[in-house]
């Protein structure tokens, strides 16, 4: 080997370890991401008859990692996705459970039906009212929830959603190796209504002109006021829930446009302090006698 190509040996040999961290550094920046709630909620209980005759309870599944899927049989992404339960329900069975809350308003015999001709094999239930309040509404179809092993809401996923991110936030709950980074968020809204309270910014709602004071203001009035389009949520939680709620947008618009139109509280002057009039003494003192 000549001299020249020792040196360059001797050269690749110092910078391997370099470009192997480098290599890895920008492999990690490239990972794709997870996120769970941070201090998450304990899901609300329920006691159901599933359509097999059996009751059906979140508390019976302590200890596993709960996946509630709220679907209708009429929901075109909801059937898109049962075979991906399907296949997660048997593949995770020593540690998982799906449970389909059924939404439609057909017969639960149809409902069964379908779910034997589809072959879904994870208890199914009707679902009343009281219940899609407690978990938000549920505006859309399919809703998810994802709970983890000690019975906790710490994801929520809206329409079809892509399998594998399901199953690499179920492997993550059950600390099972995953190609991915974990992050924890605050839930503002996004997974229970109850905590729109604690959101800076909602959807539609424009805060940019206003002053950090009017801000404060304006979220306070939002998380005080009721929207009038029949949701019986506040103007916040509404804004959340439904983003298209042509009230709830309209009412929050009226709010800011009052704040902005209002004098800042420095441009308005004092009142002058009335003068200082000294009291006479109650028993003034005698003139001294000459």
């Amino acid at each position: 080997m000549t001299y020249s190509l020792r040196l360059l040996a001797v050269w690749l040999l110092f910078l391997a370890p370099g470009l192997a961290s480098a290599q890895a550094a920008a492999q990690q920046d490239n990972e794709p991401v997870i996120r769970f709630v941070r201090n998450p909620d304990p899901a609300p209980g329920f006691k159901l008859i599933a359509l097999d005759g059996k009751p059906l309870t979140l508390a019976a599944f302590q200890g596993k990692v709960v996946f509630l899927n709220f679907w209708a049989t009429w929901c075109g992404p909801c059937r898109a996705e049962v075979p991906d339960l399907v296949v997660l329900q048997k593949r995770y069975k020593d540690h998982l459970q799906v449970i389909g809350l059924d939404v439609d308003d057909d017969d639960a015999a149809e409902i069964k039906k379908y779910v034997e001709e589809t072959g879904i094999d994870y208890p199914v239930a009707m679902t009343p009212d009281d219940l899609r309040v407690q978990y938000g509404g549920i505006p859309a179809l399919p809703t998810s929830f994802l709970l983890d092993t000690e019975g906790r809401v710490v994801q929520k996923h809206v329409g079809y959603t892509d399998p594998e991110l399901y199953e690499t936030e179920i492997r993550a709950l059950l600390a099972l190796p995953i190609m991915a980074k974990v992050e924890t968020f605050e839930d503002k809204g996004e997974v229970f209504l109850k905590h729109a309270d604690r959101a800076t910014e909602l959807p539609g709602v424009d805060l940019s002109k206003l002053s950090p004071e009017q801000k404060k203001i304006a979220l306070h009035r939002f998380n005080a006021d009721t929207c009038t389009c029949g949701c019986k949520y506040t103007l916040a939680q509404c804004r959340v829930w439904d983003s298209a709620c042509a009230v709830s947008k309209a009412a929050t618009e009226k709010i800011i446009a009052k704040l902005l139109a209002a004098p800042p509280a420095s441009a308005i002057a004092p009142a002058k302090p009335d003068p200082v009039v000294p009291k006479p003494a109650a028993n003034p003192p005698e003139k001294p006698k000459e």
